[in-house]
C-alpha cells in the first residue's frame, strides 16, 4: 500500500484524521507490521469508503464502490484467480478497441502488482486504475471468481470417501484433509456472505447449518448425521477445546485470515439431546470499528452526542434487545474519545475487537473477576473513561455510579426497550431514584434494522394503512419501497443493517423528573414535550428516505402503539 507517511499526510491534510489518531497508528503498525491504511480502518479512525475516495483524489484516479460493480466476465478470465488474490486486484472491464483492462486495486502505487500484471497480459494492454475499498476487494475477488472448491464438491467427496469405507474397510478412506477443508470452506462462505452467527445444530437424522446474515437465520446447509463427529472435533481442536468434553458448555476463538483478511471466530458449544450445538460469532476485523460518522445520525442527533461526549462525568447508557448494536456504537464512542491524553479502560464479557491505546480485560468465569470487582479494581488504575460491558445487576449498576461521583465518564449498556424505560429499568435493578439524578449523562436507545437492497427495491404509493402507521394523511401518500429479490442480495431483499435511534441527553429538567421517581407516562410526555425523536420516528425517518421497508420497521417497533401515543387512529 502506499508510504505510511504520505498517507498520513494526505488524511490529516483532509481533516479525517488527528494527529493522535496518527501516531496511535503508526506505533500499532511498528508492532504488528500491518499496512497503515488497513489499520486505521481495523482502528475505526476512518472508514474504508473515506480513505479509498481521499487517496482517489490525491492521486487523481476515480474510485469504484465494488459493492454495486458486476466485472466483466471477458476481464476476470485474462487475470487468474492467484494473481488477483495476491496482489488484492479486481479486473473490471476490458475494452478491445483500446486493448485497455480497468482493475480495482486498493492502492496507486503498488509497483509490483502492476508489472506482475503486465507480465502476466503482454506489453500490449493498457491498464486503468479504479481505486477501490480494501475491505471491500477481498470479498469482491471471491465473489467474481467463485471459491476454488465448493462446499458441495467436498461433501461429495467425503460421501466417496465413506461409501468407500463401508465396502473396503477402514484402510480405504482418505486422511481428514477433506474435513478440514470442509470447515475451512464453511468459515470461508460465512465470512463472505457477511454472517455474524455460523450455526451448526445436529438434529435426530441429519445436521443443520444456518447463518444469521442481517440479523436473519436462514438455514444454508442440511447434511447426513454422520458428518457431526468430524466437524464437531475439527471446529474444537481449532478453537482449543477439549475435544473430549462433551457434557458441559466450553467457550474458543478461533483466529484465521482468508484472503488476507484477519477473521476471528468466538466458539460456543451447548450439549442438547441429539448431541452438542456449536455456534460460531464471527469477528470480521477488517471491517473496523465504525466511525461516529457513519452511524448515520441526522444533524441534530449528532449534536445531542457531542453535547453528552462532553459533559466530564457521568453515566452514558446504550440500551436495546441482544443484537442490537449496542457494543458497535459504544466502540465508535470509545475510538472518537480515544486520544494521548486520556486513559479508557475496560470491562468486557469477552473482548470482540482489541482497540489501540485502550487497555481491555475480559470478565466471567475463566478469568474469575466479575463486572462489579472489576470495576473496583480499575478504579485504581487512574481512569478516566470506563466502559463497564453491560449492567446486569445491582452491584454493577451501584458501582458505575460511584465511579461517575468520583469525576470520571462510564460508558456502559443495558437491556431496556426505550430512552424512557431504561430509568425504569434501573430502578428494577435496585437503584434509588435520588442515586440516579445528576449521575446520567445520556440514554441511547437503539434497534437494527435490515437495509434495502439498492439494486433491486421497488417503489408504490404507501396505502391507507401504512400512512396511519407513518402518521401522515392518506390524502396525500408518500411513496415508499419495498423488498423484491435479486442475486445482489441473495434474493432477499435486503442487504445490509442501519441503526435507528433514539438518543436524549439528560438536562435539568429531565433530571428534576428522575430525582423524583415520575412515572413512565410522565418521563414520555416531557420526552414528546421536549421534541425528542422516538425509536419509530427516526424508523419512520428511515423508510420514508427508502433505506428500510415498513414491514422491516415494524418488525422491531410497534407503530401500532406510536400512532395511539401521537394520538392518530392506527
Amino acid at each position: 500500500m502506499n508510504a505510511p507517511v504520505l498517507i498520513g499526510q494526505i488524511l490529516t491534510a483532509a481533516r479525517l484524521i488527528g494527529d493522535d489518531q496518527l501516531r496511535i497508528a503508526l506505533h500499532e503498525q511498528q508492532r504488528r507490521q500491518r499496512p497503515l491504511g488497513r489499520l486505521l480502518v481495523e482502528l475505526g479512525f476512518v472508514s474504508d469508503t473515506a480513505l479509498r475516495d481521499a487517496l482517489a483524489a490525491h492521486y487523481g484516479h476515480t474510485s469504484v464502490d465494488l459493492g454495486d460493480t458486476l466485472a466483466d466476465p471477458n476481464a476476470l478470465a485474462r487475470v487468474p484467480r492467484a494473481l488477483a488474490q495476491r496482489h488484492r486486484l479486481l479486473p473490471l472491464h476490458y475494452d478491445h478497441a483500446s486493448q485497455t483492462l480497468t482493475i480495482a486495486a486498493a492502492s496507486a502505487d503498488d509497483i509490483v502488482a502492476q508489472d506482475r500484471l503486465r507480465a502476466e497480459l503482454g506489453p500490449q494492454v493498457r491498464i486503468a486504475l479504479r481505486l477501490a475499498a480494501d475491505a471491500e476487494l477481498s470479498r469482491a475477488i471471491d465473489r467474481h471468481y467463485g471459491q476454488p472448491a465448493t462446499i458441495d464438491d467436498i461433501v461429495h467427496e467425503i460421501e466417496q470417501r465413506d461409501a468407500r469405507s463401508a465396502l473396503l474397510g477402514p484402510a480405504a478412506t482418505t486422511d481428514g484433509n477433506s474435513i478440514v477443508r470442509l470447515v475451512d470452506a464453511m468459515l470461508a462462505d460465512a465470512a463472505a456472505r457477511g454472517a455474524s452467527d455460523l450455526h451448526f445444530e445436529p438434529e435426530a437424522g441429519f445436521l443443520r447449518i444456518r447463518q444469521r446474515v442481517d440479523g436473519t437465520l436462514r438455514q444454508v446447509r442440511a447434511l447426513h448425521k454422520s458428518f457431526w463427529p468430524e466437524l464437531a472435533v475439527r471446529l474444537k481442536v481449532m478453537a482449543g477445546l477439549d475435544i473430549a468434553e462433551s457434557r458441559c458448555p466450553q467457550d474458543g476463538r478461533i483466529s484465521i485470515t482468508l484472503a488476507g483478511r484477519p477473521i476471528d471466530f468466538r466458539v460456543a458449544t451447548q450439549p442438547t439431546l441429539h448431541g452438542e450445538n456449536i455456534v460460531l460469532r464471527v469477528l470480521d476485523r477488517e471491517k473496523g470499528i465504525v466511525p461516529l460518522d457513519a452511524l448515520g445520525l441526522t444533524d441534530g442527533q449528532r449534536t445531542t452526542l457531542d453535547r453528552i461526549l462532553a459533559r466530564p462525568e457521568g453515566l452514558t447508557l446504550v440500551v436495546g434487545p441482544t443484537g442490537s448494536g449496542k457494543t458497535t456504537t459504544l466502540y465508535s464512542i470509545l475510538n472518537h474519545l480515544n486520544v494521548e491524553a486520556v486513559n479508557i479502560m475496560t470491562l468486557e464479557d469477552p473482548v470482540e475487537y482489541p482497540l489501540a491505546q485502550l487497555r481491555q480485560t475480559s470478565v466471567g468465569e475463566a478469568s474469575r473477576l466479575d463486572f462489579a470487582d472489576g470495576v473496583r479494581a480499575l478504579l485504581r488504575q487512574d481512569p478516566d473513561i470506563l466502559l463497564i460491558g453491560e449492567i446486569r445487576d445491582t452491584d454493577t449498576a451501584r458501582m458505575a455510579l460511584r465511579a461517575t461521583l468520583t469525576g470520571h465518564r462510564v460508558f456502559s449498556t443495558l437491556h431496556a426497550n426505550s430512552a424512557a424505560g431504561t430509568l425504569q429499568r434501573l430502578v428494577d435493578i435496585g437503584l434509588r431514584a435520588d442515586m440516579l439524578a445528576g449521575s446520567l449523562a445520556g440514554i441511547i436507545a437503539q434497534r437494527l434494522v435490515r437495509r434495502l437492497c439498492p439494486d433491486c427495491r421497488s417503489e408504490a404509493a404507501a396505502s391507507a394503512d401504512a400512512c396511519r402507521l407513518l402518521g401522515l394523511s392518506p390524502a396525500t401518500p408518500p411513496r415508499i419501497f419495498h423488498p423484491v429479490g435479486c442475486p445482489a442480495c441473495d434474493f432477499r431483499g435486503y442487504r445490509g443493517r442501519l441503526a435507528i435511534m433514539e438518543l436524549v441527553r439528560i438536562d435539568p429538567a429531565l433530571d428534576e423528573l428522575i430525582h423524583e421517581g415520575a412515572s413512565l407516562g410522565r418521563l414520555r410526555a416531557a420526552l414528546r414535550a421536549g421534541g425528542h425523536a422516538s425509536l419509530a420516528d427516526d424508523g419512520i425517518r428511515r423508510v420514508l428516505d427508502g433505506s428500510t421497508s415498513l414491514a422491516e420497521l415494524s418488525r422491531v417497533i410497534d407503530l401500532a402503539a406510536h400512532a395511539d401515543e401521537r394520538g392518530v387512529a392506527a
